[in-house]
Order: C-alpha cells, then structure tokens, then sequence
C-alpha cells in the first residue's frame, strides 16, 4: 500500500465514520458495482478507527475528561457508601454511556453484526436502506425541538437510543450517528444533545469494535505492516475525523439535516434502479 493510497483510505474513513450517510453502504456498494478493494489489512483498519476515535476525543475532551473522573468518582462512592448521596453529572453521564452500550453487547455475542453482512453483497437491499437512512434523517429535523440535556432525564432514554444503535446501526445503509442522533431527537434531546451524545456513544461503540477484533488480529502472530504508509493513513483520518464532527455540529447549529436526507435517498434509489436493471 503506498502513502497516498493509505492518505485516501484515511479521508475516506474520517468523513464516513462521523456524517450521516452510512459508511457501511457505500462501501459496501462500492464493493458491489465497482469491485473496489478493502483497507488494505486488519491492523489497517483497526488503526483506522482508532484514528477516528482520537478525534472524537479530541472534539468531546471536556466530556471524555468528566466521563473519566465520573468513573473514579463513581468507584469511590460505591466502595464507601455514599452512593445514595447522588450523582454529578459526570457519574450520571458514565451510567448512561454504559447503559447506552448494553444493548451492544449480545449483538457481538450471537453475532448478529456478521449475520447481517450478507445483505452487503444485495446492491437493492442497501439502497432501500440508504432510503430509509434519508427519511429517517427528515424526520429528525422534524421533530419539535427537545431541552433534555444527555446527561440528565432518567435512564431509559439512553437504554431506548443504545437499543436503537444495535438494532439498526449494523445494517449497511442506515447510518450509527444518523440513526442514533434521530432517536435522541425522539427522546427528547436538542439537536445539539442528541449529537453530542451520539457523538459520546461512538467512543466506547469503536473501541469495543477495536479490542473484538485483536484475537483475529494476532491469530497468525504479530503482523509485518508498513509503518509509514499506516502512520499516514491514520493522521489523515483523525484529521478529517476532527473536521467532520465539527462540520456536523456547525451544521447542527445552524442547518438542517436535509442535504445528507437528500443524499442518502439519491444515491439509495440510484442503487435499486442499478441493482435492477443492470
């Protein structure tokens, strides 16, 4: 793989990972129509969305630094009794984030997310999908506007938007933060929330995805990489990463969804029509 392919690779993860179009489904009918090749290896792209997962740490640091002395402050109480005092907001956003993720976790465990791999090879299938990514995105701009903030509200909220992430989020077409960001919308959450906390989900929802992937990873040994190339595909994608998330706040503030609604419908129906009659 050569330092500009590994730089392309990069942009592409960065702008996919983070907009509301669906990574999955494009890649997956770039595959279909074009024959396009993969990242170029598992540590490639394990990298990659480490890459990506910097960036959304970078952007949400205040969050991820409260999240991180929630967590300690949590142990503390529940080690000396003091729970029943209450929770901050930064103990009560960690619950919700581990709350958010439960519904992840027998999605892995039956292998749900491999199963539904096989709609990635039916071109017609993910562009209904990506149809119904672009009406699910109209709806969230639709929706009255909400002044729950993430880290109060109660906790079924976050349990109904993590159930909404593993139901819907591993299908190929329908985009994770698209998908999530419209349930927050649902649930009572400003546009700013709902992204804030989509954006929050991706962190512990990428690094499980990461650490699931080590075992196939090291199977055959530690892998020969080109250090290089790599190192460049992953600056590249934090980057990009960086710049859409705050592209995607910008537009949160200050648009609407309707440009991605309109894309993901465009393409997903230019898909079944191809799927068709090619």
């Amino acid at each position: 793989m050569s330092l500009f392919e590994a730089m392309i690779y990069g942009i592409i993860q960065g702008i996919a990972e983070f907009l509301p179009v669906s990574s999955s489904g494009h890649l997956a009918l770039a595959q279909n129509f074009f024959g396009a090749a993969g990242h170029g290896g598992l540590a490639f792209n394990v990298l990659l969305h480490l890459a990506t997962l910097v960036s959304v740490c970078a952007v949400f640091r205040k969050d991820v630094f409260a999240l991180i002395k929630g967590f300690f402050t949590l142990m503390k109480k529940l080690f000396t009794g003091r729970i029943r005092q209450g929770l901050d907001s930064g103990e009560r956003l960690f619950v919700m984030l581990c709350i958010a993720t439960l519904p992840l976790i027998p999605v892995k465990l039956l292998g749900l997310d491999e199963k539904v791999e096989a709609l990635s090879s039916v071109s017609w299938a993910i562009g209904l999908l990506l149809i119904a990514n672009g009406l699910m995105l109209f709806l969230s701009d639709r929706i009255s506007k909400g002044s729950v903030k993430a880290d109060s509200g109660g906790y079924l909220r976050p349990l109904g938007i993590g159930i909404i992430q593993a139901a819907f989020g591993i299908l190929p077409g329908i985009s994770r933060s698209g998908s999530t960001i419209t349930a927050g919308r649902i649930a009572g959450y400003s546009r700013e929330e709902a992204v804030r906390f989509s954006f929050l989900m991706s962190i512990p929802a990428i690094a499980g995805a990461c650490v699931a992937e080590l075992p196939d990873l090291f199977a055959g040994g530690i892998p020969e990489v080109d250090v290089l190339p790599m190192a460049a595909g992953a600056f590249t994608a934090a980057a990009v990463g960086f710049g859409a998330i705050k592209l995607l706040q910008y537009i949160t503030k200050k648009k609407s969804f309707a440009f991605f609604a309109a894309y993901c419908v465009l393409i997903g129906a230019a898909a079944v029509i191809a799927d068709l009659v090619i």
